[in-house]
């Protein structure tokens, strides 16, 4: 009677299930940056301010002088003078001009105008982009020309249900 009861006590017994997931992965990305550079063009400008003070050009009496016509983005400067309108009054005077940057006229490619705020990167070093992943769960990835990129992945997955 005992074996029958250990029988039932297995038969009833509610099952055990387990969900298990198992997973193995790997992965590679190269990327070899490409050569660039950024320009901000510094502009033309002038600043003149004063009191108690006769100006002139050197030519015209008043004048205030100021930018002219711009050749390649540099606009021509008339300059000017200063002096004290009447002898022992209080008087100021601030000039400052700022000469813009000029734009090159005959740019090959590569080359950029002089400007006064440049930052250039090179490259990436040249060679072929690859890349491999064999089922032993090797990667091999090779650099590529400048401007590439290669991602290499490997994953292996188990379900036990």
């Amino acid at each position: 009677m005992l074996k029958y009861f250990s029988l039932l006590i297995i038969l009833l017994t509610p099952s055990v299930k387990a969900d298990i997931y198992h997973s193995i992965s790997s992965s590679v990305k190269l990327e070899v940056a490409a050569p660039g550079t950024t320009a901000d063009r510094i502009g033309n400008s002038i600043s003149i301010s004063g009191s108690g003070v006769n100006t002139t050009d050197g030519t015209t009496a008043g004048s205030v002088g100021g930018l002219g016509a711009a050749t390649n983005g540099v606009n021509a400067y008339t300059p000017i003078t200063a002096s004290q309108l009447t002898d022992g009054d209080a008087f100021s005077f601030s000039s400052s001009y700022t000469a813009g940057d000029t734009v090159a006229t005959s740019l090959t490619v590569g080359e950029t105008s002089p400007f006064g705020d440049l930052t250039s990167t090179s490259g990436g070093v040249a060679g072929s982009l690859a890349g491999t992943i064999d089922t032993k769960n090797d990667i091999t990835i090779t650099a590529g020309g400048s401007g590439t990129t290669v991602t290499g992945q490997f994953v292996v997955g188990l379900t036990l249900e």
